[in-house]
C-alpha cells in the first residue's frame, strides 16, 4: 500500500512539473506584466531579468531637455525583442513606463501578437478607443491589458485613408488589417 502511495505522489509531481505554467512564460503579455517584467520592474533589474539576452541602453546627449532614454533588448543572436522606455531618464531606480513589443513570440493570454489582425483584437478584447495620428496611423487602445495597437492607415481602404472625419469606428476597419506596433503602457 505504501508503494502505491509513493508511486502516486511521484507521478503527480512529474505531471505537475511537465505542465506549462503560463505565469512564468517569458513571452506572456497580460495586464501589469510582460514575461518577467512587471509594472514595478526597475531599470537596474533588467540585466538580471534578461540574463540570456543583451540589454542596450542608449544615453542621449541632451539630458538637460529631459529626454527619456530608450533601452533595447536583443536576443544573443541579434533579434530585437523589446524597446523599453523608463519613466525617468538616467535613473536606475526608475520603473519602465512603456514597452514596444517587437518579437512575435510575445502573446497575450488570448494569443494576440504582432502578427495578429484587427479582427483578432476586436474579437478578443473590448476596444476602448480608436485615435487617428498625424503620421498616417490609427491607434487602437485596449484598456483591459493596458495595450495599444498601431495600424498603418496605408493598409486601410482609400475611404478611410483620406477621410477628414474625426472618428473612425471599429466596424469601418477591415478585419484583415495587420498590426504595425504593439505597445504596453504602465
Amino acid at each position: 500500500m505504501k508503494n502505491i502511495l509513493v508511486v502516486s505522489v511521484i507521478c503527480a509531481l512529474l505531471f505537475a512539473s511537465c505542465t506549462k505554467d503560463k505565469s512564468t512564460d517569458p513571452f506572456l503579455v497580460k495586464k501589469g506584466q510582460i514575461g518577467l517584467l512587471t509594472d514595478s520592474t526597475q531599470v537596474k533589474d533588467l540585466d538580471m531579468i534578461f540574463t540570456n539576452d543583451s540589454v542596450v541602453r542608449y544615453v542621449a546627449g541632451d539630458e538637460f531637455a529631459g529626454s527619456v532614454n530608450s533601452i533595447e533588448v536583443f536576443e544573443k543572436g541579434g533579434k530585437k525583442l523589446l524597446d523599453l522606455s523608463p519613466r525617468e531618464a538616467l535613473d536606475s531606480t526608475s520603473v519602465i513606463s512603456s514597452i514596444t513589443i517587437m518579437d512575435s513570440r510575445y502573446k497575450t493570454d488570448k494569443d494576440i501578437s504582432t502578427l495578429s489582425t484587427f479582427k483578432a483584437i476586436n474579437d478578443s478584447y473590448k476596444i476602448s478607443k480608436i485615435d487617428k495620428l498625424i503620421d498616417n496611423s490609427l491607434v487602437i487602445s485596449v484598456n483591459e491589458i493596458d495595450a495599444t495597437f498601431t495600424i498603418d492607415k496605408n493598409d486601410l481602404p482609400a475611404a478611410l485613408r483620406f477621410t477628414t472625419e474625426r472618428t473612425i469606428d471599429a466596424i469601418q476597419i477591415p478585419g484583415e488589417t495587420k498590426i504595425k506596433y504593439f505597445m504596453i503602457h504602465w
